[in-house]
Order: structure tokens, then sequence, then C-alpha cells
């Protein structure tokens, strides 16, 4: 089912208009509380990461903290772009993936690195995936892999559209309490495509947020 999100601002409409061209599903965080993005699936094989994998080891950025328990393991196959501009919308839509994951790990809505990465419609969704997983008494563990991204900049360069496939078939959902790991069927629910309309921090020329997000499940694009 397609589903479309409206922006909320007349500049973030134009910036999606330029942008968002091609046919998807909107989200702004109803899909399956069980599952964030294709979650719980067991198939595939991921190949080697271009970029370093957000672990335990990764650390902070922008001063928030970004680090992931050992056995949550974003793998973002990913080019660093040449242009100044998509290169930061980049690594803060990585980063904005890597929060909401942070916020799973933590077991809340509010940690600092949602609201740096998120705004309207892209904190809504990030806030209400990771509720959905709070309510449900789950984190995640496993692999979970980003790849075949692209970037393309708005003709005033404050908004970017960010597009990847992912890949879940090695990330499973974990019982908070007892600690049992819930594997699914593998198949076509292990592949999603996504969309994020990345914008510019005012004032702050490297510090990007998402503020739209777009999925497409079983994408056949990405399998």
């Amino acid at each position: 089912m397609n589903r479309r999100i409206m922006p909320v601002t007349a500049a973030l409409a134009a910036a999606a208009a330029l942008l968002l061209t091609a046919c998807g599903s909107g989200d702004d965080g109803s899909k399956d509380s069980d599952k964030i993005a294709g979650a719980d699936q067991d198939s595939g094989k991921p190949k080697k990461s271009a970029e370093p994998s957000a672990s335990a080891e990764d650390g902070k950025a922008d001063g928030v903290d970004l680090t992931l328990p050992k056995d949550m393991d974003l793998v973002f196959e990913w080019d660093k772009p040449q242009d100044k501009d998509e290169a930061a919308a980049v690594d803060d839509a990585r980063h904005f993936v890597q929060s909401i994951y942070r916020g799973v790990a933590e077991q809340t809505v509010k940690d600092p690195a949602v609201s740096t990465y998120a705004t309207d419609k892209g904190l809504s969704y990030a806030r209400t995936q990771i509720q959905g997983r709070v309510d449900a008494g789950l984190t995640s563990t496993g692999t979970r892999r980003h790849f075949q991204e692209k970037v393309r900049k708005s003709p005033n360069g404050n908004a970017a559209e960010v597009t990847f496939c992912v890949d879940s078939s090695k990330f499973y959902s974990k019982e908070v309490k007892s600690k049992k790991v819930r594997k699914g069927t593998p198949g076509a629910a292990s592949y999603d495509f996504f969309k994020i309309v990345m914008t510019k921090f005012p004032g702050k020329d490297d510090l990007w947020r998402a503020s739209l997000v777009y999925v497409t499940e079983k994408a056949d694009q990405c399998a």
C-alpha cells in the first residue's frame, strides 16, 4: 500500500516537490510496530561494507552519543559524495538511521540523537518506530545492511534527497526481558527502499536533519 506524508511547511513542500519525483510510500511511523523497515527476516548475504559498521565502537557525532550494543550492527555500503553538502546529507542520513536504533537499544524516544538528526515528519517517524518497539518489549539484534545509496540536492542547496536499499535478512527482534531472538520467515519482506529528505540546519552547514521519510516495503529493486 502506498501512502504519502505531506510536509508541514511551504518551504518543505517545495523541497519535496523538487526532490521526490518517483513513486513511493510515505511513512510517518505507522508501519507495523513489531518491525522497523523490514526487520525480523532471515535471508540474503551481506557484502563487505564500504563504510564502517555503526557498532558499539561508533562513538559520538555532533556531540551526541550514537553508540550501539555490540550485537546490533548497522552496515553502510555507501560512498562519500564529492559535493560537500551532499556528503554532509549522506552522513547525517546514516546518523539518522543510527539514532533510531540507538533509541531502540536505550528503549526511549527521548535520546538526544533522535532530535539532533530529525525534524518534522522525520522526527515523528523515528519516535513512532522506537515507541512501537518499546511498547512491544523488543529491541534489535544482528546485522542490517544499507546499500545502493544515491543523493541529489535541491536547486537552493537547503535540501537533499537520500535514497538507499535495506537488507534486514540478518536483523532480528529480541525480547528485552527474556533475551529471546525472534527470527522471521525469509523472503521479499527482507528488503525495503528508503527515500529521506534531509534539510540543512539553519546556521550550521554541516548538520542535516531528516524531515520526511518514504518507505517502499518488499522492494524489488533492492532484492
